[in-house]
C-alpha cells in the first residue's frame, strides 16, 4: 500500500502519465508504419504498443514513488551558555560542603566523582541551581527552556537563512520537563509558525533521543516531498536537580549541564549542494523487555521524598549488550566485505568447530572518519574506545565535549559534531557515526556522510576556545583531590 502522500502525487498526475504514454506510442506506431514490412502487422498493433509503452513507464513510475527519498542536514547550531552560569570546581566544592555538611560519605562520594568525571572548569548550570537553597520552580524552568532553545534557533536561523515559516515539521525532545502547553508549542508561539506545523513533542526518552527524533523526522519527510524539518534535542535542568543525598542519585548532578542542539533536515533536492550531510541510515535498538535493562536507569523518590535519577550498578555491562545489539544491525549496512568475512568466519568457527576464540570485533575504522560517541561521562568513553579499539583521535571529540559543555543530554553529539568542523576535519566524503545511550534501555545509532567541503566555523559554541582544545582531561579533577583546591 503506498503511502497517502504518494498516492495524492500519483493521481494528481495520472492525465500528464497517459498523455505522455499516448505520444510515445503514436510515435512508435508512426515508425512502425514506415517500416519495411508493416503490412505484416495487425491491426490491432496500436493496442500492443501502448501496452508495451505502458508497461516500462509503470515499472518505473513504481519505482520512483517507493524510492526512498535521500534526508540532507542543511546546518545545525549548539547553545552557548553564558559564561556568568559556569560552575568552577570551586563552587561545585563549596555547595558540596554546605548542602552534605551532614553526610560526609556523600560529600566525599560527590567529590570523587567530580575528580574522575572529565568535566572541565566551564562548564554550565541553570541560573536557580546557583542558589542556596537552590528552590527552583515551574517559571525557572520555562526560563531556561527559553534561553537554551530560542538560542540555538535564532543562531540556525541565522546560519541558514531559512524562514520559520518555511518550517514544515517541528520535533522536540526533552525527557525531563513536559510542561503544558509543550515546549513544542512554545517554539511555535515564538517564532509564528505557521498553523499546519506538524509538531511533535518526546519526552522520557533519555540521552538517546535526540537520535529518535532523527529517526522520526526522516520517516517524516519520506511522505512529506518538498519539506523542511527542525530537530530541537535538549534537557532542563532547573526542576530536575536531585536534592537528596542517595549516592545513586548524586551522580547526576555531578554530569549533567546546560546544552541544546537545532538541526535543519530536509528532503528538498534543491539543497543537494549545499547541505553539509546526507544521512545514510539510523539503528535503534531498544532492551526495554528485559527487566535489568528497563530498571537500569529511572527517575523515582529516595526515603525523604526527594526526586532524582537513579543509576543502577549494571548500567555499564547493559550500555554494552545494547551496545552489540546495535552493531549485529549496522556492521553489514557499512563494513567493507572482508571484515564482515572475517566475523562469519570467526562466528562459524566457535559455533561449530568449537574453536578456543574469543569473538571478532570488527574494525569499524574501515567504515567511518569520525565517531561521535555520547559524552555521558568518562566511563562511557573509555569503554567505548576500548571495545571499538579507537584511538585517541577517535574520541577526541567525546572527550572534549564532556569537558567543555559537561553531559548535555541528547544534545552532546551535536557538540561533537561542531567540535570536529571548528578543528577544520571534516571533508568532503567523510563518514561520521553517532552513537546514544539512553534509558530505557537503549542504544540509537546513526551514520553520516559528509556532503561538501565544510571550513572550519568562526561561530557557534566552540568558535571562542576552540584553540584551547585538546586538554588532557585527566589533570582536570585534580584540584578536588582530597577536597582540597
Amino acid at each position: 500500500m503506498l503511502p497517502s502522500a504518494k498516492r495524492s502525487y500519483l493521481i494528481n498526475h495520472v492525465p500528464k502519465l497517459l498523455f505522455i504514454t499516448l505520444i510515445i506510442a503514436i510515435i512508435i506506431q508512426a515508425f512502425i508504419k514506415n517500416a519495411p514490412y508493416h503490412h505484416l502487422l495487425t491491426r490491432h498493433s496500436l493496442i500492443y504498443t501502448l501496452t508495451f509503452s505502458l508497461l516500462p513507464i509503470s515499472i518505473l513510475i513504481f519505482h520512483f514513488l517507493n524510492k526512498p527519498r535521500t534526508i540532507y542536514l542543511v546546518d545545525f547550531a549548539c547553545f552557548k551558555p553564558p559564561s556568568i552560569l559556569r560552575v568552577p570546581f570551586s563552587t561545585a566544592l563549596e555547595h558540596g560542603q554546605i548542602i552534605l555538611a551532614s553526610q560526609p560519605k556523600s560529600l566525599k562520594f560527590q567529590l570523587m566523582i567530580l575528580e574522575r568525571s572529565g568535566l572541565g572548569e566551564e562548564t554550565c548550570l541553570p541560573h536557580p541551581l546557583h542558589y542556596l537553597p537552590s528552590k527552583p520552580d515551574m517559571m525557572d524552568a520555562r526560563d531556561e527552556t527559553e534561553l537554551v532553545i530560542f538560542s540555538a534557533m535564532d543562531s540556525l536561523f541565522q546560519q541558514t537563512g531559512i524562514d520559520p515559516k518555511d518550517i514544515d515539521i517541528l520535533i522536540v525532545n526533552c525527557s525531563l520537563f513536559s510542561p503544558t502547553p509543550s515546549i513544542s508549542a512554545m517554539v511555535v508561539n515564538k517564532y509564528k509558525m505557521r498553523s499546519n506545523i506538524k509538531s511533535f513533542n518526546l519526552a522520557g526518552m533519555g540521552c538517546s533521543a535526540g537520535l529518535i527524533s532523527i529517526d522520526f523526522a526522516k520517516n517524516l519527510l519520506q511522505v512529506h516531498p518538498e519539506s523542511y524539518a527542525v530537530v530541537i534535542s535538549t534537557e532542563i535542568l532547573s526542576p530536575n536537580s536531585y536534592m537528596g543525598k542517595e549516592r545513586s542519585m548524586l551522580l547526576p548532578n555531578c554530569l549533567f549541564r546546560m546544552g541544546g542542539a537545532a538541526i535543519l533536515l530536509t528532503n528538498k533536492r534543491s539543497r543537494r549542494k549545499d547541505a553539509k550531510y546526507v544521512l545514510m541510515h539510523v539503528v535503534r535498538t531498544h532492551k526495554g523487555s528485559e527487566d535489568k535493562s528497563y530498571q537500569c536507569v529511572s527517575q523515582e523518590e529516595d526515603k525523604e521524598g526527594h526526586v532524582g535519577i537513579a543509576l543502577n550498578l549494571d548500567l555499564m555491562v547493559i550500555a554494552g549488550e545494547s551496545l552489540k545489539a546495535n552493531i549485529s544491525t549496522i556492521g553489514p549496512k557499512v563494513l567493507p566485505v572482508s571484515e564482515q568475512l572475517l566475523f562469519l568466519f570467526n562466528l562459524l568457527g566457535r559455533k561449530f568447530l568449537k574453536l578456543n576464540r574469543k569473538p571478532y570485533i570488527p574494525d569499524f575504522k574501515k567504515a567511518f572518519d569520525h565517531f561521535c560517541i555520547h559524552a555521558g561521562g568518562r566511563a562511557v568513553i573509555d569503554e567505548l574506545q576500548k571495545s571499538l579499539r579507537l584511538t585517541s583521535e577517535h574520541v577526541e571529540a567525546s572527550r572534549m565535549t564532556l569537558h567543555r559543555f559537561g553531559n548535555t543530554s541528547s544534545s552532546s553529539l551535536w557538540y561533537e559534531m561542531g567540535y570536529m568542523e571548528a578543528k577544520g576535519r571534516m571533508k568532503k566524503g567523510d563518514r561520521v557515526w553517532q552513537i546514544g545511550f539512553g534509558s530505557g534501555f537503549k542504544c540509537n545509532s546513526a551514520v553520516w556522510q559528509c556532503n561538501r567541503e565544510i571550513e572550519a566555523t568562526k561561530s557557534g559554541a566552540w568558535a571562542d576556545c576552540i584553540h584551547r582544545y585538546p586538554v588532557d582531561e585527566k589533570l582536570c579533577g585534580k584540584a578536588l583531590k582530597g577536597g582540597k583546591l
